[in-house]
């Protein structure tokens, strides 16, 4: 009987790993895509483009994948309030793995011309799509689940599967590109990383179906009191909160992708640095934050979700200038410290108390629609375009790159005036009492 209950009721921390490593999983995916498109992408898909251009398309491809998750977040969102979190945390695995596979397989310019760049471009959307389900459905089962007073912590933990996924594929990346040649890296290498995602996904269902359904979602069940349109009711009852939700996400999002992605085309391309020397930067960088996210996640809980966040958005802005000034000087060590900063220390204390202070502002009968839609609409204005911005930046301005600071401190600004007119979430229950309460401070109304 004991055993039984504990597999229908396993603990918060085995939820939070099974949501972890479900999210690691999820985000190799996303993030090996734009590994390959600041280095490999260009030349496969693009190749009849100067190779400035040829970069900026391939991040264009990349980008897509953000304008879909908008609607992944609302399907997979609406079921979620109405079905269940679990559920929809099979569907996004499964989809996810499957796109990322295909990409493996896609024949490149060379054989089927634009055709080939087509399908690229269609993969990216179906990755976008179940990414746009995923993370609303991880986060919520950790922090449904956690205790009151450490949900900031054990929220945290879905959360590290971005760092992770990104150690994972870029990790992966750098084994392919380090033993083979470089002919071998564009003939068939770089496919390898994309179709280990088969291994990775049959693994990380396996994980989640040892876990049970949420709580707080089960006792909405339980009595019936499900809502039929998820995401109207959540639009309708905290405009404001979801709003707010997508400025906290700005900087958050728009740095991470500079520092993961833009990076490594800028130091590679621009400076002329080596490839593998730039990416093992990204790695140390991402390895040390799977430390800082959680320890940022348990700070919250006790000094408050704001003042973390906001310190975060005002260290990244302060380091938008130093960081140029470190990778100018084309050492790598120096390069390393200054990714080590943006994203284990900036990026690190927004997103660690991120999951539960989102989750937090809205109610249990809505929060898979309104956490998704929030998070995934800012993906599209920070996330998507800020490589494409920075690239574009980069072109029009060489050498100088103080626009691109510029865009980055505006990145900032526009988080920290959200988080600051949203109202602190800290040991807030969970429940429809406390998340009606969770609206903006008075100040914002006025």
């Amino acid at each position: 009987m004991v055993n039984e209950l504990r597999t229908k009721r396993p603990s918060h921390v085995t939820v939070a790993t099974a949501s972890l490593i479900g999210t690691a999983i999820e985000w190799y995916d996303f993030f090996l895509y734009g590994t390959a498109a600041a280095l490999i992408f260009n030349k496969l898909f693009f190749p009849t483009f100067d190779p400035a251009v040829g970069t900026l398309l391939a991040f264009g491809t990349y980008a897509l994948g953000f304008i879909a998750r908008p609607l992944g977040g609302i399907v997979f969102g609406h079921f979620g309030d109405k079905i269940g979190r679990k559920t929809m945390l099979y569907l996004t695995l499964l989809i996810m793995g499957v796109a990322t596979a295909a990409i493996g397989l896609l024949p490149t310019y060379d054989t089927l011309g634009i055709w080939a760049a087509i399908l690229l471009i269609t993969c990216r959307l179906v990755q976008g799509f179940g990414l746009g389900g995923e993370w609303g459905g991880a986060v919520l089962m950790a922090v449904e689940h956690a205790p009151e007073n450490r949900k900031g912590f054990y929220g945290s933990w879905p959360q590290l599967g971005a760092p992770l996924g990104l150690v994972l594929g870029t990790l992966v990346f750098s084994l392919v590109s380090h033993f083979l040649t470089d002919a071998q890296l564009y003939a068939w290498g770089w496919r390898l990383p994309f179709l280990f995602s088969i291994v990775l996904v049959l693994v990380g269902l396996w994980i989640r179906f040892t876990i049970a359904e949420s709580p707080e979602f089960q006792k909405i069940k339980d009595s019936g009191q499900e809502v039929k349109m998820p995401i109207l009711d959540a639009i309708r009852m905290y405009p404001k909160n979801i709003l707010l939700a997508m400025g906290a996400r700005f900087a958050e999002n728009g740095f991470f992708y500079i520092y993961a992605t833009f990076v490594l085309a800028y130091a590679t391309q621009s400076l002329g640095m080596n490839r593998q020397d730039i990416l093992n930067g990204v790695l140390i960088a991402a390895a040390i934050e799977t430390f800082t996210i959680p320890a940022f996640g348990a700070l919250s809980d006790r000094v408050g979700r704001r003042p973390v966040y906001i310190f975060g958005a005002v260290f990244s802005a302060l380091m938008s200038f130093p960081m140029f000034m470190l990778l100018a000087t084309k050492n790598p060590q120096l390069g390393w410290i200054a990714i080590v900063l943006g994203l284990a220390v900036g990026h690190a204390a927004m997103y660690g108390p991120q999951a539960s202070f989102l989750s937090e502002l809205f109610g249990t009968k809505v929060r898979y629609s309104g956490v998704s839609l929030g998070y995934n609409l800012a993906s599209i204005f920070a996330g998507a375009l800020s490589p494409l911005i920075a690239t574009g930046l980069m072109a029009a301005y060489k050498p100088d790159t103080w626009p691109i600071s510029v865009y980055m401190i505006g990145l900032a600004l526009i988080t920290i005036v959200s988080v600051y007119y949203a109202t602190e979430t800290r040991q807030k229950a969970a429940s429809e009492g406390s998340a009606a309460a969770a609206t903006t401070r008075p100040a914002a109304a006025t």
